[in-house]
């Protein structure tokens, strides 16, 4: 800029001749160079430090299973990460501008090898500190290693993690799917060229040595080597390493569903540990929603520092759902303290072998990996084959279908009862009622007491009334079928009767109302 003014100013006839002195000829060129210099300059200044992360996730293609389909995994998996990766933790969400509202890059992970970008902000979200490039793989097949080797370059190791995706849906699945991965990575990093392989141990011994707290600007005849323990960095890959495991909170579905203990977590966990040791990776688990270390931690192994906030990360190895080593961190003693009994030197030395098993993947049965399956099985699985007794009914878990769907079963039986109990009733002849108001034999008289009433003030028993009138018409009946009927017999059994119905209504010491003369 100094020059271009200089420049402008000489001209003596700066009114008329300004726009043929001050802009450079297309002959002269050196004033071309000040022109290149200065954009150039201001393109360097804008450039933004560039991360690189390859994210290895598995998960099934187009719906199709591949051989190992049954290992589970969805696309969603890769971007619930991304979305933790690039949450916004501010404390203040209102801090967050243009930058990060409504320009969200997408998310090309429906093939075999998928990329998206995101920017870093500072905790003003107002500067840039980083451009992170992800990179997503979707299955661990050495067709896709050459899709990675490219991404492998001298500048590119230094600015490069790799991160592997796990989830608690399938945690018997670990040790299986890590052992893929590394294969496929050792496959492709014994590929690169010699100037790559150079970076990748000079960026290896780097962060195994700055990470343990030596100096790496000291002398060598000042340096102090501090010696690896048991188990530490034995299968360095050439790339930082680290392992997520989503879906935390299944945690709890696992020990209330199948009957886990804190036996298998404690397993699970110790045997993750011995294997990430050996590679000098970090392990974390995350839950969806919730706040955890993971923007920490991956920062932090990119190399990614806010100038205004300095985050710290602090290790978890005490809640099961919120668990974080980072590199470094581990060692045996650590591991061994969390539940005593755990063989640290069988599964390392079982996994010092991995670079010896066939390329096939086939297992004799003593691996490490067959080794925790043996421990850590799928339930579903471990009731359907492992335990034949459970096809007779005996099992501990009951599939359950959907609300509306078992309604509708049962809407259907109990139309389909209806119609039977329909079909028996008109079946079957109805039944003839005979009741009689007069018989005193049946069962409902024996629970009816004594009926009375009030005639004329005397309190009188119809039972005994109806007796009497019975007893009478029996004995008349009885005279009309032994002496011819006469007229005068007639009336005189008239007048018995008036007689027996004016003493019902006579009263003690009053003379009968209404008597008929003689």
């Amino acid at each position: 800029m100094v020059g271009l003014d200089q420049t402008m100013s000489s001209s003596p006839n700066r009114g008329k001749d300004a726009g043929s002195n001050s802009r450079p000829a297309s002959k002269d060129g050196s004033k071309k160079n000040i022109w290149s210099s200065l954009l150039d300059g201001a393109a360097n200044g804008k450039r933004l430090p560039e991360k690189n992360l390859l994210i290895l996730a598995l998960i099934a293609l187009h719906g199709e299973h591949s051989v190992n389909s049954d290992l589970g995994g969805t696309p969603e998996s890769q971007r619930d990460f991304l979305e933790s990766f690039s949450a916004d933790t501010s404390a203040n969400p209102s801090l967050v501008n243009d930058k990060r509202k409504g320009k969200t890059p997408p998310i090309a992970n429906q093939h075999a090898l998928g990329y998206t970008y995101r920017d870093v902000l500072d905790a003003d979200h107002e500067d840039t500190l980083a451009r992170v490039s992800a990179y997503l793989l979707s299955e661990p097949a050495p067709s896709f290693a050459p899709l990675l080797k490219p991404l492998l370059t001298p500048q590119s190791v230094p600015e490069t993690l790799v991160v592997i995706l796990m989830d608690w849906s399938d945690p018997w699945t670990w040790p299986r799917r890590l052992r893929e991965w590394v294969r496929l990575l050792r496959s492709v990093l014994v590929s690169l060229d010699d100037d790559t392989k150079m970076v990748m141990e000079e960026i290896m011994t780097e962060w195994r040595d700055r990470r343990r707290g030596m100096d790496t600007n000291a002398t060598s005849t000042s340096a102090v080597t501090i010696p690896l323990g048991p188990g530490e960095w034995d299968e360095g890959l050439g790339i930082p390493m680290c392992v997520v495991c989503q879906g935390a909170d299944k945690i709890e579905k696992l020990e209330k569903d199948h009957g886990w203990h804190e036996e298998q977590f404690d397993f699970i966990l110790q045997f993750m540990r011995t294997i990430l040791l050996k590679h000098g990776a970090s392990l974390i688990y995350t839950t969806p929603f919730l706040a955890n270390s993971l923007q920490s931690l991956i920062h932090s192994s990119l190399g990614i520092h806010s100038l205004l906030k300095r985050q710290s990360l602090k290790h978890n190895v005490i809640d099961r759902d919120k668990i974080l080593v980072p590199s470094n961190w581990d060692s045996w003693g650590k591991i061994r303290i969390i539940r005593e009994g755990f063989d640290m030197e069988g599964p390392s030395d079982l996994l010092a072998n991995t670079s010896q098993e066939n390329e096939d993947g086939a297992d004799d049965g003593t691996s490490a990996v067959v080794v925790f399956e043996q421990t850590i099985k799928d339930p579903k699985r471990d009731l359907t084959i492992a335990h034949p007794s459970t096809m007779n009914g005996n099992k501990i878990e009951v599939e359950t279908s959907d609300a509306q769907g078992f309604l509708n079963q049962q809407l259907e039986k109990l139309d389909q009862l209806k119609a039977e109990d329909e079909k028996d009733r008109a079946s079957q002849p109805i039944p003839q009622l005979e009741m009689s108001p007069m018989d005193d034999q049946g069962r409902v008289n024996e629970h009816i007491g004594p009926v009375q009433f009030n005639m004329g003030g005397i309190q009188v028993d119809a039972d005994d009334m109806l007796k009497k009138l019975r007893d009478r018409e029996a004995s008349r009946i009885q005279r009309k079928d032994t002496l011819p009927s006469t007229p005068g017999d007639e009336k005189a059994h008239n007048q018995a009767l008036a007689n027996f119905f004016a003493g019902l209504v006579k009263k003690p010491g009053a003379s009968p109302r209404g008597s008929p003369s003689s």
